[in-house]
């Protein structure tokens, strides 16, 4: 089972992008100017403040969100999958995964509230619960529910901290902020602020805890802009890459969230 988790956290903890070059270079710091923000300078502190609200303020709102996602895992013991989803969400109240295998057969579907995460195994006939918290056991991740939103939308996470520091180049601004438990490295476009890369690193360094999301194939889905194209590098002791293509994006459609556990399902731990 935990097999599933993995691929569950695999839907949640989102990044981006096919072309990995374009994103390498995105990121790369050459023909970069750091600056360490110095708060007695007013110039420099109040264009990073001004633009760091400004890349808040365009985070995508919404009331209801569906897609659908095909997923590509792989990790360093070999270990790799394949295979799509279809995604609903509710905001504040609801998460909905329904996980198809080969043959147009849905393997798993998944519930997944601010308080609890409900799993039914439609292969074994199972059903397992589990506390919210347990995702946070499973990825090593301290985040809540509504981090979990904005890492399905595209939005920036643990924003929540002032830059200490920016890099400017023609393309691309970055910003480092220090929160509690990571630093985190943010790159957006330097003409629309859509962000295309985000480095996270353990704030204790003895635990070599990083993940990079990355983000491109910008669309856009009535007001909202929106990043169809993700990927995520996960590394500590070991290695995951996933990767994830979005189709059918919706907002504020008129959403069903179905999930009954049929009376034969075995309960598992």
């Amino acid at each position: 089972m935990r097999s599933v988790f993995i691929i569950i956290c695999s839907l949640i903890l989102l990044a981006s992008c096919r072309s990995t070059r374009k994103l390498t270079n995105v990121i790369s710091v050459k023909d970069s100017v750091v600056t360490v923000i110095n708060p007695y300078d007013s110039d420099s502190a109040k264009f990073v403040r001004a633009t760091m609200q400004k890349i808040r303020e365009r985070q995508i709102q919404f009331k209801t969100f569906s897609s659908k996602i095909k997923v590509d895992y792989n990790d360093d013991k070999n270990r790799k999958f394949d295979f799509n989803t279809f995604f609903r969400m509710q905001k504040d109240s609801a998460m909905w995964i329904s996980i198809v295998a080969a043959l147009n057969i849905e393997a798993f579907r998944v519930l997944i509230r601010p308080d609890s995460i409900i799993i039914l195994d439609k292969l074994n006939k199972t059903v397992q619960r589990k506390p919210f918290s347990y995702l946070q056991v499973i990825t090593k991740v301290p985040f809540d529910y509504q981090t979990l939103e904005n890492l399905i939308l595209g939005n920036p996470i643990y924003l929540d901290k002032e830059a200490i520091a920016f890099t400017e180049k023609s393309e691309t601004l970055s910003f480092s902020t220090i929160g509690e438990a990571f630093k985190n490295f943010l790159t957006v476009s330097r003409n629309d602020l859509n962000v295309l890369f985000s480095k996270l690193d353990d704030i204790d360094v003895t635990r070599s805890r990083t993940a990079s999301l990355a983000y491109a194939g910008y669309i856009s889905v009535g007001e909202r802009i929106f990043a169809e194209q993700r990927k995520i590098d996960l590394a500590e002791k070991t290695q995951i890459q996933i990767v994830l293509d979005f189709k059918q994006v919706e907002f504020d459609k008129p959403l069903s969230f179905p999930f009954s556990i049929p009376k034969n399902y075995k309960i598992k731990d």
